[in-house]
């Protein structure tokens, strides 16, 4: 299928296994590797080709053509010298984006000095979406664009419900900039809305600014 992405995902436990099934719905053509038989069997239906193999080994990874996909993501569990070597062979065959989950602040130090991309701690990365969440209830979603900016998706609160992105100048007041408007009944999404446009509160904001800058507007209600 033309611009089908391609994703190898090394690792089939829990978390790549969910990883690897949540892809392969969202059109994905996974590559799963594992040297275990039985995880590459419990998630068979989900993959496009199924790998049984050490990715610490260099010649199983060899074979895949890692220079030609989209991602390589590793997932293998708390022994961090294997996910490891499994990222330094993926660097060096190629790959062209390395994603993996880490285990430890060290571990991830480690990880980013031999070029990986992203460093996934799922336990932390869920716990503060969920604190936030419950402290912020507007925050329905975020993710980190780079070390200082988010891309957050905040519910119009009541306090703006019925101004204008003008008048609510959330610019000026919060640092933040509002790059589209979701209505949340329709999911009609006006990208680069006016200082015209009306704020209602079954809308969704997407908003791009510095995480503080968030956090303080986060409060309104």
């Amino acid at each position: 299928m033309t611009g089908t992405k391609r994703v190898i995902a090394i690792g089939l436990g829990s978390f790549g296994s969910a990883l690897a099934r949540r892809l392969e719905a969202n059109g994905c053509r996974v590559t799963g590797v594992d040297a275990d038989p039985e995880n590459v069997e419990l998630i068979q239906d989900a993959l496009y080709e199924a790998v049984i193999g050490d990715a610490t080994e260099r010649e199983t990874l060899e074979p895949l053509g890692l220079k030609s996909v989209d991602a390589v993501i590793i997932s293998l569990g708390e022994d961090i010298t294997r996910s490891l070597l499994a990222a330094l062979h993926a660097r060096e065959l190629g790959a062209r984006r390395v994603l993996v989950k880490g285990v430890t602040a060290e571990h991830g130090r480690l990880l980013r000095h031999l070029g990986v991309e992203r460093v996934i701690f799922p336990e932390i990365e869920i716990a503060q979406q969920l604190a936030d969440q419950l402290v912020w209830p507007n925050v329905i979603d975020q993710l980190p664009i780079d070390r200082e900016y988010r891309f957050q998706e905040w519910a119009v609160p009541a306090a703006l419900a019925g101004k204008t992105l003008q008048d609510a100048d959330l610019r000026r007041s919060f640092r933040v900039w509002v790059v589209g408007v979701k209505d949340a009944l329709t999911q009609r999404l006006e990208m680069l809305p006016d200082g015209k446009f009306m704020l209602t509160e079954d809308q969704i904001l997407l908003l791009i600014g510095k995480e503080d800058d968030l956090r303080e507007l986060s409060v309104l209600s």
